[in-house]
């Protein structure tokens, strides 16, 4: 166990990862160049589900994922998904089956090849201003239509243990505003193959449960603050034992 380890380790530093980044810049290039040509969603999206479904490829990860059959193509949702690892964005890219739109922090888009990439997606950025959280739910309004739909951590986060953090209200209230269905997604394995402490991937199973969507005339019904722990506990009730809170 301890030689087959090593033996990944060395496979991950000197083929995955090289390869790895040349696959990441030939992503943005992508999508930077058809989004330059006035398509910034088709390729938006599609390019990096490639790009992520060959980064599990490369490191070798396993995938599981239940309940994509609820989702409808044509409709509409936000997606909120517990962060547990730097492996989240490639499981939710590569094999949701759902085009989405990220909402993403404002300096997200300083990163390598990553950040120009998201910004000429339009990705929906947002800060901590009230105008900058405005300014999002109204790019939200314009671009989630016709079946494209929005992800979001609403931990805003990725976690530091393992277990589900505290959820930020933020998210619940421009899902009211807005009036989409909410579908809770929860992730597991993430943190064991590359949490935000670790220095390199460990050998694993990524798996994504999807849950059943909640329609916005359900929610909108309720106290913000009661629907946030109705999803949180829909979520972390399906998060692996060791886990779970």
């Amino acid at each position: 166990m301890i030689i087959l380890k090593i033996l990944y380790k060395i496979y991950s530093f000197l083929i995955a990862l090289p390869l790895f980044i040349v696959a990441t810049a030939l992503c943005a290039f992508i999508v930077v160049t058809f989004a330059l040509c006035g398509d910034p969603h088709f390729m938006g999206y599609h390019a990096p589900r490639i790009w992520s479904r060959v980064a599990c490829w490369l490191f070798l990860i396993h995938i599981k994922t239940e309940g994509k059959q609820q989702l409808d193509k044509h409709q509409s949702y936000i997606f909120l998904a517990n962060h547990q690892g730097y492996f989240d964005i490639f499981l939710i890219y590569g094999y949701l089956g759902h085009c989405f739109k990220w909402m993403m922090k404002e300096y997200l888009k300083k990163m390598p090849f990553i950040g120009i990439a998201c910004k000429n997606s339009r990705q929906i950025f947002v800060g901590d201003s009230r105008s900058s959280i405005q300014h999002a739910v109204e790019q939200a309004r314009t671009t989630l239509q016709g079946g494209m739909s929005m992800m979001i951590f609403p931990e805003g986060t990725r976690t530091f243990d393992g277990h589900l953090g505290e959820f930020k209200r933020g998210a619940f209230m421009l899902a009211s505003e807005i009036g989409l269905p909410i579908v809770p997604i929860t992730i597991n394995g993430s943190f064991d193959i590359f949490s935000r402490k670790a220095k390199s991937v460990s050998f694993g199973t990524l798996s994504m449960k999807v849950h059943e969507p909640i329609p916005a005339d359900i929610y909108q019904k309720k106290p913000t603050k009661i629907f946030m722990k109705e999803v949180y506990d829909i979520v972390n009730q399906d998060i692996e034992e060791k886990y779970r809170n």
